[in-house]
């Protein structure tokens, strides 16, 4: 005899009556309280419908089953964001692997207590923050536990199962002395490093020693009978004295003479204002201001780095930097450092954010420097002060796109292909589309898209594209002070609109039309000089009358090359820049259509 079950979107399969695979609902609804509470690139919503298991066989994506119970979750790389939700996986028993690493997941660290079968815990790389559970230390079979770039503070607890082989807890916050049981004693120090409050092997790092307690009273000894006095003893009272004043002098005096040397550089600097794109300079004459001194309580704060692959440096070592000025903006300055171990780092110097709170900056560079793309910037670190923030960026040698389109125009200059172009346009469009993936809940996620920045750097004679300066508009106090950033171009800002992702669409589009017509935004128009918007105005009026090639780049139409892409392209440009934000395309919709360009041109080369 047969039995046929009916499964979601009318799958049906046949299976014997003698036994059919047991279903166990808790189990599934523990991953839909995942599903359900969290955002990611996965699209889970779609991907895990009907049962999660059938024998061993898994339906849903990042699932593994054994005998119709989940036995392994696995759901890693997938911009994983949100807090785990109460009762996390407690129903799901069988569980041996749970992978959740690099993600943005935060919060605290998942109870796991009563999934006795974990073997392997994978939770590194997220924004988990609190302390580890000491629950863990009860995990009797427990192998691999990995909880390393995150942001955990307290102490280890003393993991002791002799089934534990895998332990990393490197690049967090913890504190204190590491377990002396023979268990954790056994890892190397690479597993705690980055821990500026661990102490202990097997770490060099000595853990404070307590003072030893008190011991018992002890009568004191009969007083020596009084010495005669001399002349020695009297010239030894002076000496005493002179000294004792001498020592309440000099303080005063290396007081006076610092801040005769402040005073000094403060002169120099206010005299060298305005100047700082001439040449190479200090970076801390450059940067420091009146109010940075060093008596502020922060300045020796460590640095907090994103990239554990490159060198560790401290603000002292970036403010012995030699630096030069690489742009002056409305939102900061930009230098390129060279650090005395000739590490090379471009260091941004915000401005307008002194109403932050130190919380608020911090959160939202955590998030920032989390984001991991190849069409990104990395940010390396960061640096907080109630009067100064920095943001260092990796540093990228050869400008950006506006350099590479405008730069050197005339006679002599080698003009910039179409594949080039075209090349250049589709980097830009994954970052932005990933930044619009992962930055959801930000109204616009860029909100500074412009030529400017966009980074270009050369690998192996081919043009790579890096978006920067993303992310900056919650930082920000008001709408007005957000005027200075490429939003502030879009139709919908003067007229006080809510602003939306459609805003960072529309400053693609101008960038697209750039690209396309070799003009600078606000140069659109012969004899025009004012907003973006005259470069989309321009361009849709010769475009209405003939779709004629007069809009293309000098440089493309010399070498005929592309041209009928290129007009493909400034119809989609022109839907990016509609005046009305709900009529322009998603981002991964314009991604789409540049990405179906890419094939024709392959052939035509």
């Amino acid at each position: 005899m047969m039995v046929s079950v009916l499964l979601p979107k009318n799958v049906v399969l046949v299976a014997s009556s003698v036994q059919i695979a047991d279903y166990y609902p808790a189990e599934r609804y523990d991953l839909l309280q995942i599903r359900d509470s969290l955002n990611s690139t996965a699209n889970l919503h779609s991907r895990w419908t009907g049962p999660p298991c059938i024998d061993n066989v898994s339906n849903w994506f990042g699932v593994s089953c054994s005998n119709g119970h989940i036995v392994s979750l696995e759901l890693e790389e997938i911009q994983l964001a949100g807090i785990l939700p109460p009762g996390f996986l407690q129903n799901i028993t069988f569980l041996n692997k749970l992978s959740l690493r690099n993600n943005l997941l935060s919060g605290s660290l998942p109870n796991l207590t009563n999934l006795v079968n974990l073997e392997t815990v994978f939770l590194s790389q997220n924004h988990f923050s609190d302390g580890i559970p000491f629950g863990y230390i009860d995990l009797p079979k427990l192998k691999k536990l990995e909880l390393q770039e995150n942001y955990l503070d307290g102490q280890i607890p003393p993991f002791n199962q002799t089934s534990l082989i895998d332990f990393n807890v490197s690049y967090n916050n913890l504190d204190g002395p590491i377990p002396q049981t023979r268990v954790v004693q056994s890892f190397p120090s690479s597993s705690f490093e980055h821990n500026s409050g661990l102490c202990g092997r097997p770490l060099e790092k000595l853990c404070p020693i307590s003072p030893p307690p008190p011991s018992p009273a002890i009568p004191p000894p009969s007083p020596p009978p009084p010495p005669k006095e001399d002349k020695k003893k009297s010239l030894k009272i002076w000496s005493v004295a002179l000294i004792a004043a001498g020592s309440a002098l000099v303080p005063f005096l290396v007081m006076l003479l610092f801040w005769c040397c402040y005073k000094k550089v403060h002169e120099k600097e206010k005299s060298n204002e305005g100047q700082a794109g001439e040449g190479s300079a200090h970076l801390s004459e450059k940067k420091m201001p009146d109010s940075w001194s060093m008596e502020d309580p922060e300045r020796r704060v460590e640095l907090e780095f994103f990239d554990k692959t490159i060198p560790v440096f401290d603000l002292d070592d970036l403010l012995r930097a030699s630096a030069e000025v690489l742009g002056k903006g409305k939102v900061g300055s930009t230098y390129k450092a060279t650090l005395e171990s000739g590490a090379v780092v471009a260091v941004k110097r915000v401005k307008n954010m002194n109403a932050l709170s130190k919380k608020e900056f911090v959160q939202q560079m955590q998030l920032l420097g989390k984001l991991k793309h190849e069409n990104l910037v990395k940010i390396v670190s960061f640096y907080y002060s109630k009067e100064e923030k920095l943001i260092i960026y990796e540093f990228l040698p050869n400008g950006s796109l506006f350099d590479l389109l405008h730069e050197s125009r005339g006679v002599g200059r080698i003009p910039l292909a179409w594949t080039t172009r075209l090349s250049i346009i589709k980097q830009t469009a994954k970052g932005l589309a990933f930044l619009h993936q992962t930055l959801h809940s930000h109204k616009v996620p860029h909100a500074n898209l412009k030529s400017s920045n966009i980074l270009i750097f050369r690998e192996n004679d081919i043009y790579r594209a890096k978006l920067t300066n993303f992310g900056f508009l919650p930082l920000l106090p008001s709408r007005k002070a957000s005027e200075n950033l490429a939003i502030g171009r879009s139709p919908e800002f003067p007229e006080g609109k809510r602003l939306t992702h459609k805003a960072d669409v529309y400053c693609f589009g101008i960038i697209l039309l750039e690209v396309i017509t070799g003009r600078i935004p606000g140069n659109g128009s012969p004899g025009n000089n004012e907003t973006s918007g005259d470069l989309s105005d321009w361009v849709r009026m010769v475009v209405d009358n003939d779709w004629s090639t007069d809009i293309l780049d000098v440089e493309i139409l010399a070498a005929r090359e592309g041209q009928n892409e290129m007009l493909r392209l400034t119809e989609l440009a022109l839907e990016c820049t509609d005046i009305a934000p709900e009529k322009r395309p998603k981002m991964s919709e314009v991604l789409r259509r540049i990405e179906e360009i890419q094939p024709m041109i392959e052939e035509n080369d």
